[in-house]
């Protein structure tokens, strides 16, 4: 565990956190004491990133791009220093898609034996519906031979809508599901069908935990379509 995860989880930003909203948290017994596997959640606000490691023993480790380590001067270092802090690693994208680039740093964590925190959505919901999964887990789960924990976010949309920048005080919980092995599907990682089943699964498995409405539909395309709308709502710029 970095120092820096150390120093803001139990010092800096823990304490307060756990002070101030006081979360709440069910099922951390289906998450190994050791070894590799995904925590699979939904996305319902930024904060989701500080309160589902704030509420388990082992770090958890988060995705993120590159370019978030690179900046120069203070707020560089700060924006360096706050990444790392929360358990986020940088994503090199050069030389290949995004996507690869993720999926090669994922299986590098897993296959060293951390938990690797995962949105499958891609993106957090607009509206607080659960969307359909990107299949990525899905992959890098057989191929690294770990298990996938579905986790429920509740009530972090509530408490940090859409554009606020600091969450209000309301309640906030965790429900971590039980794991979904996927041993029987070992070397299959390449079969777009078992992909898709493995992660619509998922989907179903936090859906439950979650209790919300699901919208089989990608969440970032719909939210280029509103983005659309709204332009055209706002009507041509004088």
């Amino acid at each position: 565990m970095s120092a820096y995860y150390t120093l803001f989880k139990h010092v800096l930003i823990g304490p307060p956190l756990k002070g101030y909203y006081r979360p709440w948290v069910e099922g951390t017994e289906h998450i190994p004491e050791t070894g590799g596997a995904i925590l699979a959640s939904n996305h319902l606000a930024v904060s989701d990133s500080f309160f589902l490691p704030l509420v388990i023993k082992r770090k958890v480790v988060f995705l993120g791009k590159s370019e978030y380590f690179t900046g120069k001067g203070v707020k560089g270092y700060a924006t360096r220093a706050f990444m790392e802090g929360v358990g986020t690693i940088p994503v090199h994208r050069g030389g290949g898609r995004a996507s690869e680039a993720a999926l090669r740093t994922g299986l590098q964590v897993l296959q060293s034996g951390e938990l690797l925190g995962i949105y499958p959505e891609g993106t957090r919901s607009p509206d607080g519906r659960l969307y359909r999964g990107k299949t990525g887990l899905a992959r890098m789960a057989i191929e690294a031979g770990v298990p996938i924990i579905p986790v429920a976010m509740i009530g972090t949309d509530v408490a940090q809508p859409i554009g606020q920048k600091v969450p209000s005080r309301t309640d906030i919980g965790v429900r971590i599901g039980p794991a979904i092995r996927l041993d029987a599907h070992a070397g299959r990682q390449d079969d777009r069908e078992v992909l898709r089943d493995v992660t619509d699964a998922v989907m179903k498995a936090i859906q439950e935990l979650s209790g919300q409405e699901y919208a089989d539909r990608d969440a970032a395309q719909y939210k280029r379509e509103l983005e659309k709308r709204s332009r055209g709502a706002e009507g041509p710029s004088a």
